[in-house]
């Protein structure tokens, strides 16, 4: 089955989700002194597959947090 073909790949369920995402994307490479920048259109190819897997970890790190930031609030 070919990229995005599958039937659960629809695309993110809240709105402007996309956006913030990549700004923290970007914000976390900043932070980790990567030479990328917004505007790159995610071409990332002159970094090396362990730089790339900090930013996502990072990310999910980040996004867990605020989860649970989120369900002790309520």
């Amino acid at each position: 089955m070919a990229a995005g073909s599958g039937k659960f790949n629809k695309g993110l369920e809240v709105p402007n989700a996309h956006k913030a995402l990549d700004n923290m994307k970007y914000e976390i490479a900043s932070e980790l002194n990567l030479p990328v920048h917004q505007g790159s259109e995610d071409y990332w190819g002159n970094l090396t597959s362990k730089d790339c897997g900090k930013v996502g970890g990072r990310m999910v790190k980040k996004l867990v947090e605020m989860a649970e930031n989120q369900l002790q609030n309520q």
